[in-house]
């Protein structure tokens, strides 16, 4: 009783209005589960991002704020472009960034920082006019035949400086206008890095350096996290004989994976020493997003040198500085994806899952937070559905009445989220779920059981259960149905003492509406979450023989 105790204690804590000193949001251990912490309280990220353009004008933003806060957010994910806020060099212009600062604010939202410095999905065209125009001070990548790409070479000096001397002057500036506020909550660190179309950059200096040998710090880490690597690292290092020393294609191997190798070695330094210069003007939380390959690609062909699957440790060993590596997943495998970077190592943030309006961005919200103790989930183009929110946004209502009850539970397996696996090809895996969580038991089956195919009416369906109390659970979502067993010793059958539908008020209290102890538990034998109709359930089970 005493565990159910403190998560009462630490539900009454969220609650409290009392500020406290302020100070940069960082991020904090809660059992396995990494969290933000804002002005010492645990927030939950209920996001969306802006499209590219959208936040470098404030009217167009405009009639979108309160749409968005209608639709359950509490925080958006905003780009912020090298080109606007420094538009010659040395003379800096914020207005852009106070402005998306005081619309947050004035609709009582969170901000996501998105620098689009150097590179902007792999090319380079939100720089400054200035640096697009001096090729000898800051080179552009080069493809074999010398010619130059719409992407500056992560080799150069000078582009480094440039980009740290901005990047640290916006973070300076946030501090100074935001600091005791706390508006802006994390930074994304350019945006979906990635060399195209070829694994690398074949300039003079990317030559050189990739005839000379691997840095020493790769092949520490390498050897430190030999049995933790990823597959296909491992592999390709084992097949080249474990080499501990060498030239890239010596210990990676001839061809395309030792150029991608050596893209991301540098990808990953640019973004380190970048974060660093951020950090040391204002210490929040930043993190990279990720541009996923499709199977079957070459590296050039999706964004080669990201910190893709496949070259997770290159990055973790080449920008410690940078918090987490967040994927951006497009692709209809998602539970696939997403279960490759929650590690110990990094803690998991979706800040693009498909666009705003894909029938399975509700599902995915839920299996993110709920299965995967996320710190939050932000679909693409998010001011797109504001005033058409459906589904996304009778979910996200859902999310931000339990935001409370899901901070007090992750990484204390106290919680889980469950949803139809989609396989790569859009198939769904529709068979029943079981977990345990506490002393039971439970199965999830899902609605439309002879679909498999992926439709809109398929990939909605999923849910969250949250252990409460003892015997006492919340259990969220629609199109799902949930069966319970025992799971300890004691009396071998499990039934519903009580199944209430309701909902929580702005101010946390439960409001109970029907209880369901009848046809709509089939006579106690499940709990029923009907196909579209979110909604949640406050259910205490008891057993019996």
């Amino acid at each position: 009783m005493m565990q159910f105790a403190r998560i009462g204690a630490a539900l009454t804590a969220f609650a409290l209005a009392a500020t406290a000193q302020a100070e940069p949001p960082r991020l904090v251990r809660q059992g396995s589960a990494t969290q933000l912490s804002v002005q010492g309280k645990p927030m939950l990220l209920i996001a969306g991002e802006l499209g590219n353009s959208s936040a470098s004008s404030a009217a167009y933003m405009a009639p979108h704020w309160k749409r968005l806060k209608a639709m359950h957010l509490n925080t958006v994910l905003a780009p912020v472009s090298w080109e606007l806020i420094e538009p010659e060099e040395g003379r800096f212009d914020f207005s852009s960034v106070d402005a998306l600062i005081r619309d947050a604010r004035a609709n009582d939202l969170k901000l996501v920082i998105l620098w689009f410095g150097a590179w902007k999905n792999s090319m380079s065209t939100y720089v400054p006019a200035w640096v697009k125009r001096d090729q000898s001070r800051f080179p552009r990548a080069q493809l074999p035949n010398g010619q130059g790409v719409e992407i500056l070479s992560a080799m150069a000096p000078a582009t480094l400086e440039a980009d740290q001397k901005a990047f640290a002057a916006l973070m300076a500036h946030i501090r100074a206008v935001d600091d005791r506020q706390n508006t802006v909550l994390m930074t994304q660190v350019e945006n979906e890095i990635g060399m195209l179309p070829v694994a690398r950059d074949y300039g003079p200096l990317a030559d050189a350096a990739f005839r000379g040998p691997v840095p020493a710090e790769l092949m520490t880490y390498l050897q430190q996290h030999r049995d933790t690597l990823a597959p296909q690292m491992k592999r390709l290092w084992e097949e080249q004989g474990n080499r501990t020393a060498g030239t890239w294609s010596e210990v990676f191997g001839p061809g395309h994976q030792a150029e991608e190798i050596f893209t991301a070695w540098h990808y990953a330094r640019f973004a380190d020493a970048l974060t660093r210069a951020g950090k040391g003007a204002y210490p929040m939380p930043m993190y990279v997003n990720v541009a996923l390959n499709r199977p079957g690609r070459l590296p050039g062909e999706y964004p080669s040198g990201g910190p893709l699957p496949h070259l997770i440790d290159v990055w973790k060993a080449g920008a410690p500085a940078i918090d987490f590596l967040a994927p951006d997943i497009y692709f209809p495998n998602f539970v696939d994806i997403v279960n490759i970077y929650k590690r110990p190592d990094n803690p998991l943030f979706i800040p693009e899952a498909n666009n705003a309006d894909h029938p399975q961005v509700p599902g995915n919200a839920f299996y993110a937070i709920g299965k995967l103790d996320a710190i939050g989930f932000g679909p693409f183009s998010i001011e797109s559905i504001d005033e058409k929110p459906g589904a996304l946004g009778e979910a996200y209502g859902l999310l931000e009445q339990l935001a409370p009850h899901i901070l007090a539970a992750q990484g204390l397996g106290r919680m889980s989220a469950f949803r139809p696996k989609s396989l790569y090809d859009e198939t769904l895996v529709y068979e029943p779920v079981t977990e345990t969580i506490g002393n039971y038991r439970f199965t999830v089956a899902f609605a439309d059981i002879q679909r498999p195919v992926a439709t809109p009416d398929t990939v909605n369906a999923g849910g969250i259960v949250i252990q409460t109390g003892p015997e006492d659970y919340l259990i969220a979502g629609q199109g799902i149905t949930v069966t319970f067993a025992p799971a300890a010793s004691g009396p071998g059958l499990a039934g519903i003492d009580s199944a209430w539908e309701g909902h929580f008020d702005a101010q946390g209290r439960w409001i109970a509406g029907r209880l369901l102890n009848g046809d709509q538990t089939h006579q106690g034998r499940h709990i029923r979450l009907p196909a579209g109709n979110f909604q949640i359930q406050k259910v205490r089970l008891y057993r019996y023989q």
